[in-house]
């Protein structure tokens, strides 16, 4: 009777180990399978910012900031001038 119980221990420690394993081995994974992923398919929108960390970030942070310091007339010219740039509508359609 001791043996089993002792065996059952055993396996339920082994099991719960694996299992802790592969959570950590996944975090890992899907922080740089998520930018592998084609949009179409779950992936990152083409909208989303830069990952926290990278120089691109820091740069996105601070235009970010200075769009939130200008006045609200001088933001709306600003990306009216840039809709007009890309060539897109406010529905987002090509004209």
């Amino acid at each position: 009777m001791r043996f089993r119980s002792l065996s059952i221990a055993a396996v339920v420690a082994l099991l719960a180990s694996n299992l802790a394993g592969c959570g950590t081995v996944n975090e890992k994974l899907s922080a740089g399978m998520g930018d592998s992923i084609p949009q179409w398919a779950g992936g990152l929108p083409a909208d989303a910012p830069p990952r926290p960390g990278t120089p691109q970030y820091d740069a996105y942070m601070k235009e970010r900031e200075r769009k939130r310091l200008l006045p609200a007339a001088d933001r709306e010219k600003e990306e009216q001038a840039q809709k007009g740039a890309t060539g897109t509508t406010s529905a987002g359609a090509v004209r």
